[in-house]
């Protein structure tokens, strides 16, 4: 055992180590191409045979080498491999491009080793999880799988809706640089905080294609291949969907994710793919950002008694009931069969004058309105981002004193509301311009008035995809994300209406969105309707909870 490795496992009461492991480092797996593949293998010592655990990272090895360890020592061969174009692996990286042609050569290299025994797991989160899906219909027919904070389609996560979630982009793309030039430096950044500063500036840059620049100081290729040329390509993105690889003979998964995660509500998707294909997958969503180290925690722990159960047929470490959840307000974790929960009772609450959410709808009142400026846009403020810091919930109340962000909210609550699943909000609008974006975020209000963001949404909107009602308003239903959280008795709900989410989703500049010109920036004036006619409102999946 390494110092790492025992620490790790005696701070997350890990089962204790039952092999002495042996290291080997640089193994070449050839692609399908002849790209060498840099692959280091962590051999559990003493009598096999063992079950064997594939990871592949395009975050370095070392990243992962004391999960790695972990793995081995407690009776798996583990492999852990660098992707393309990364930490020496030949090629350039993708992203996300050829995962599966290497994918299945590292398979075919695996059945030509003398200690596999045709036993095989695969783990790992987000781009690791994606590499997993990648292969999972080519998997011995004793596999499992373990995904955490990953999914099979990454189109509207990059994309989302045709926008550009600039967030991500701008923060994954410093994250691949500062690891492949500067690795320390980058560290240093991620740990001081600074890491994001760049993604604040880079964000505002125009054209957008050359926020690579401001971000990293150079242009980058695959940034710029992607925003000019594969975000086009229809071909482009069935090459990248997994999706369809997902069915009955697909290996049993472990998902792991967090309320606040980017990717929550696709990973979901792809566990309701696997229910409707007769599996019986398993899913814990705790509290967690995309990089909470409790949330890596514990996608080991449900490894390790995933393969367990899988792969040596000893369930003995599963928790009896599939789906575990984390029910924050409540601050307790709550066991069911199935996601969502059944039995779910409707809540609705109707937007109001005067910035309130009532009971019932208004039969007569004036529109709310505001004005977006794509100049100064409303800013996002935490919530499901892709960012090492900045993301998760947060105090809204500054975001909510802007003139361009609207609030409507309850009377305290009398006795406690219990969410658990995916809000919608039903939006009656108009906009002085025809390219617009609108977006719905719910807070919890404390008694002492701090607003929380729980979850939220956006809708952009387009002469394409819109079409007006007789009266010149849009109805549009906007879901917000998954989310798991009970609003106490003496707490309110507010919901957000704004047109921006700065720098999460790129800002509507009121035109066509191209990313290599500067746009035209326009004012678009907004008009949120509310009366018996335009019933707007905020839907939850309400549960009682014992």
């Amino acid at each position: 055992m390494t110092l790492a490795s025992r620490f790790f496992a005696w701070r997350n009461k890990i089962t204790p180590a039952t092999h002495k492991v042996k290291k080997q480092t640089d193994v070449i797996v050839p692609s399908f191409d002849d790209a060498k593949l840099l692959t280091d293998i962590y051999m559990p010592q003493g009598d096999g045979p063992f079950p064997t655990i594939l990871i592949r990272t395009a975050y370095k090895r070392q990243g992962f080498a004391t999960y790695a360890r972990i793995y081995a020592e407690r009776g798996f061969i583990t492999v852990l491999q660098a992707c393309r174009g990364t930490d020496g692996s030949d090629g350039e990286i993708g992203p996300l491009l050829l995962e599966r042609e290497d994918g299945i050569a590292t398979l075919d290299w695996l059945k030509k080793q003398s200690w596999f025994d045709g036993r095989l797991g695969t783990t790992g989160p987000s781009y690791l999880g994606y590499v997993q899906w990648a292969i999972c219909d080519e998997m011995p027919q004793k596999s499992a799988i373990s995904t955490q904070v990953a999914t099979s389609e990454y189109k509207n996560v990059l994309f989302p809706q045709g926008a550009i979630n600039l967030q991500f982009w701008l923060s994954w793309t410093q994250l691949v640089e500062g690891l492949r030039t500067s690795p320390p430096k980058f560290m240093f950044g991620v740990i001081t905080g600074n890491v994001e500063k760049p993604t604040k500036s880079a964000a505002n840059s125009l054209p957008i294609v050359e926020a690579d620049i401001a971000a990293t100081g150079h242009q980058v290729e695959f940034w710029r291949r992607w925003m000019l040329e594969e975000v086009k390509k229809d071909s482009h993105w069935q090459t990248l969907s997994q999706s369809g690889r997902l069915g009955a003979k697909t290996p049993p998964n472990f998902f792991v994710s967090g309320w606040y995660d980017f990717i929550l509500d696709e990973l979901i998707d792809d566990y309701n793919r696997l229910r409707k294909a007769g599996h019986t997958p398993y899913l814990t969503i705790g509290p967690w950002i995309h990089v909470a180290p409790e949330l890596i925690n514990e996608s080991v722990r449900s490894t390790l008694a995933w393969m367990k159960a899988k792969l040596m047929n000893n369930p003995s470490d599963l928790r009896k009931k599939p789906v575990r959840l984390h029910i924050s307000g409540l601050d307790e974790w709550r066991e069911y069969e199935s996601f969502p929960p059944p039995e779910s009772e409707q809540v609705t609450h109707f937007m109001a004058p005067d910035g309130a959410l009532a009971a019932q709808p208004e039969k007569s009142a004036d529109p709310a309105q505001y004005r977006y400026d794509p100049n100064d846009p409303t800013p996002n403020l935490g919530g499901a981002i892709f960012a090492f810091t900045g993301a998760g919930p947060f105090d809204n109340r500054e975001l909510e004193a802007r003139p361009d962000v609207l609030t409507f909210t309850t009377e305290p609550l009398q006795k406690p509301l219990t969410l658990i699943g995916k809000p919608e909000v039903t939006l009656f609008a108009k906009s002085s311009l025809e390219y617009t974006d609108f977006m719905a975020r719910l807070c919890d209000v404390s008694p002492d008035k701090k607003s929380t963001n729980i979850c939220d949404g956006f809708i952009r909107i387009t002469p394409e995809n819109s079409k007006k009602q007789a009266d010149g308003t849009w109805k549009l239903t906007i879901s917000l994300h998954h989310s798991a959280h009970q609003f106490k008795a003496g707490h309110a709900l507010r919901l957000q209406i704004s047109s921006g989410a700065h720098p999460k989703i790129s800002r509507n500049p009121g035109t066509p969105e191209q990313v290599d010109k500067v746009p035209e920036m326009l004012v678009a004036d907004q008009s949120i309707f509310f009366d018996k006619k335009h019933p707007g409102a905020l839907i939850l999946p309400a549960y009682k909870i014992d």
